[in-house]
């Protein structure tokens, strides 16, 4: 299916208006030139439709990518402005996902068990000026340790299982979310720890992994999983802590050696 495109304004007049704007500090060609590209953010936006969210909520994202571009665009550069916006606009498409989206299907009550975790660990070292112990969290969400110590290894599984998912649903062959992660800085720090989690899963026991697949990906309680491979309860439930504590390990180290790197420092 042919990509659909939108009609661009006229380059030499979007630019003429962003020059009065940032060297003359003319509001209204601000406002002119955010209406008249606002068909590149809904382009943009409806690349990602049929993805779980709404689509009036991804063009009103989308428009605030286009307004943040408007304002940091340098008109002493040589660039065009839609050159210029792309990049930003997906980019806050792109966080607005990674702040919506899990990877691996968790149950909602670990999302919410994790959300009041970081809550209790934001406060705690406000207060004490130290982060508390797992032991510490469980008992205050009057939780087990165990059931934390899953929320918050699992805060990591942002949209890991779409990387390679096409941004359109017309076009199953187009652009990836992978191409259109690159566009920015901060989209590429978010997809090199999406990269880590997913290296890192790799990198556990067969047996790691199936236990993951099946808790998270198929959402299988720990019964049915004890069921489906043939042990205890309570045999998959120590199967379960090792993996994520592996899993944890795991991803510590990558850090580590992702920090040592030559390669791991961002330029400024």
């Amino acid at each position: 299916m042919s990509r659909r495109r939108y009609r661009r304004p006229d380059k030499v007049r979007t630019r003429r208006l962003l020059v009065r704007y940032h060297k003359e500090g003319d509001k209204n060609a601000r406002e002119r030139v955010i209406q008249e590209q606002l068909p590149l953010a809904e382009f943009l936006a409806r690349k990602f439709a049929g993805r779980g969210e709404p689509l009036d909520d991804l063009i009103q994202v989308g428009s605030v990518g286009l307004i943040k571009a408007v304002d940091r665009f340098d008109v002493d550069r040589n660039i065009e402005f839609s050159t210029y916006a792309t990049p930003n606009i997906l980019g806050e498409i792109k966080r607005y996902f990674r702040d919506k989206g899990w990877a691996m299907r968790v149950p909602r009550g670990l999302q919410e068990l994790r959300q009041s975790a970081k809550e209790v660990i934001r406060n705690e070292t406000v207060r004490t000026g130290r982060s508390p112990s797992l032991q510490e969290l469980a008992e205050t969400l009057d939780s087990d340790v165990e059931g934390v110590a899953e929320a918050l290894t699992l805060g990591r599984a942002y949209n890991t299982a779409s990387l390679d998912a096409p941004v359109s649903q017309d076009e199953p062959d187009g652009d990836t979310v992978m191409d259109f992660q690159a566009d920015d800085r901060s989209a590429i720090e978010g997809l090199e720890d999406r990269i880590l989690l997913k290296k890192a899963i790799e990198g556990l026991k067969g047996q790691q992994q199936q236990i993951l697949k099946l808790r998270f990906n198929e959402g299988k309680t720990q019964t049915e999983i004890a069921d489906h491979i043939g042990v205890s309860q309570m045999h998959v439930s120590r199967l379960l802590r090792r993996a994520l504590e592996d899993l944890r390990v795991e991803l510590e180290q990558m850090e580590r050696d992702r920090e040592l790197s030559p390669d791991g420092a961002h330029a400024e």
